[in-house]
């Protein structure tokens, strides 16, 4: 099959970002390699106007390197543009016309306003926000694009120079940081948000948030949760812990912030400035929580680089999490008739229960996942094979499911056969006391269900369900003799009788 390989570079204020991808036929793509150099562009640049020397020397080395990585991994097409720093500098355009003589590749300076698109390209390709009002942010080390959307659609957007690099430059000068400095640095960032937003300001729950500040301040919730995922992207951060861990590094000196669990060293610096933008912001327009999107600018240019090329059409584009699920059921050779009846009786129990039991609709859609991916362990192995499953799970890139519900998804799988949910399971351990639950109870349906289908031949439906005294009276249609679907049940029914608090029973 025919391949092909392609690259984003970011030029940025604090860095030089590359990734390189490869593309099918299908207009699926895979990254071989992200590469990042902590180059500072914006170092000083307030104060004297250009790039430093020393800044100037490092993007030139950093860019050398980048030119043989993409020779070797023998890169077809380049996308490479330079952003905030390169835009303000007075040797911005010289800095230019020497990396692409270093890269052998044109090099673009783009506006915040193509910024913001090649970001919003990324948020449409990795989250489902159907039928929500949210807001768009990329921080980056001279500027924040900030956009206004509803579903797919960005109604506006904003480049407002308040990028981490910048903000530090210029108003914190103390080691720790004084009060005062970050009292004038909220009144710098409430006034330049009120300017650029002065119609009816926009309320909305949730942000989407990419670049280095809004990565970092994932790893370091996932270090305050004790959670361990293989990713942040998808992780989602309350406002109320972006003011907690402002509160703790505003504390601290540079040398102790450099040992803050999750937080990257070279980034000590800046991180506090940074965290007060996204603060600020979530503040300004009443916003909860903040999802974050590990690919911003580099994935948006590889996007467009495959529409250019006719790579890919709008319709791949645009994704969802059901497709998502089965084309990495497909990937793993899953026994697709079962899997899908499994999920039918899953859900169709899920229905029966989920008013009386507090089950909500997006749990719905975390049981469904489960259901059809449950058995992708066979593809490594029969023995412990929903262990595989689980493994498989935790480390899928599955559109649509934040790193929180995916290892749930993969702890229901897990528990469709073999030992219940138990403490000395560190993943399950690890999940809050009412996801724990959850898990139970989604896992107790899962493994029900596939004990009805004892012989994947997709004979047995739950046609009712009736409560009574303590029990649940599962009615079930046959289309021949199902004694052998009614052992499978009972055998596995378990869990369900353990999360639901009754006794299963099954009726002809």
């Amino acid at each position: 099959m025919n391949k092909t390989r392609l690259a984003a570079i970011d030029i940025g204020t604090n860095s030089i970002r590359c990734i390189v991808v490869e593309v099918d036929q299908q207009g699926k793509y895979t990254i071989l390699d992200d590469e990042k150099a902590t180059v500072r562009l914006g170092e000083n640049i307030a104060a004297s106007g250009a790039i430093s020397p020393a800044a100037f020397a490092r993007a030139v080395d950093a860019m050398s390197r980048l030119h043989k990585l993409i020779d070797g991994l023998k890169v077809s097409d380049v996308e490479a543009v330079a952003t905030s720093a390169v835009r303000s500098a007075s040797n911005g355009t010289e800095l230019v016309s020497v990396l692409t003589r270093e890269l052998g590749h044109e090099i673009r300076v783009i506006s915040g306003e193509e910024e913001a698109e090649l970001v919003a390209r990324s948020v449409r390709h990795n989250f489902d926000m159907s039928g929500k009002q949210y807001m768009i942010i990329d921080i980056g080390g001279g500027s924040v694009e900030v956009m206004n959307a509803v579903a797919n659609h960005v109604e506006n957007c904003h480049s407002l120079e308040l990028g981490a690099v910048r903000m530090t430059d210029r108003f914190i000068k103390s080691d720790p940081v004084r009060s005062s400095e970050t009292a004038q640095l909220r009144r710098h960032v409430r006034t330049e948000i009120k300017n650029a937003f002065t119609g009816d300001r926009p309320v909305v729950q949730t942000f989407v948030g990419s670049g280095g500040t809004i990565t970092t301040l994932a790893s370091m919730v996932m270090n305050m949760r004790r959670q361990t995922y293989s990713t942040s992207h998808g992780f989602e951060v309350l406002r109320s812990e972006v003011v907690h861990l402002l509160a703790m590094l505003e504390r601290k000196d540079i040398n102790s912030l450099r040992n803050v669990p999750g937080l990257n060293p070279d980034r000590a610096d800046i991180i506090i400035a940074g965290l007060i933008v996204i603060d600020e912001l979530m503040k300004f327009f009443g916003a909860n929580m903040l999802l974050v999107n590990e690919r911003g600018i580099r994935e948006g240019l590889i996007i467009s680089c495959m529409k250019r090329l006719q790579l890919v059409s709008e319709s791949h584009v645009q994704r969802s999490w059901k497709e998502s699920v089965l084309e990495f059921a497909r990937s793993c050779h899953y026994d697709e008739p079962h899997s899908r009846h499994v999920a039918k009786v899953s859900l169709s129990i899920f229905d029966s229960v989920a008013k009386e039991s507090g089950l909500k609709k997006n749990e719905r859609k975390l049981l469904e996942a489960a259901a059809l991916l449950h058995d992708i362990g066979y593809f490594i192995s029969y023995n412990s094979h929903h262990k595989h499953s689980h493994h498989l799970i935790r480390h899928a890139d599955l559109f649509g499911f934040s790193p929180r519900e995916r290892e749930m998804v993969a702890l229901i799988a897990r528990y469709h056969r073999k030992s219940l949910p138990k403490k000395k399971h560190a993943e399950y351990e690890r999940l809050e006391a009412k996801d724990q639950q959850t898990v139970c109870q989604l896992g107790g349906i899962l493994r029900l269900a596939d004990g009805l289908d004892r012989r994947r031949s997709g004979l047995v439906e739950v046609v009712a369900l009736k409560r009574d005294a303590g029990a649940f009276s599962f009615k079930l249609l046959g289309t021949e003799d199902i004694s052998v679907e009614i052992f499978g049940g009972n055998a596995k029914k378990d869990l369900f009788e353990k999360a639901f608090g009754g006794e299963v029973l099954f009726e002809m």
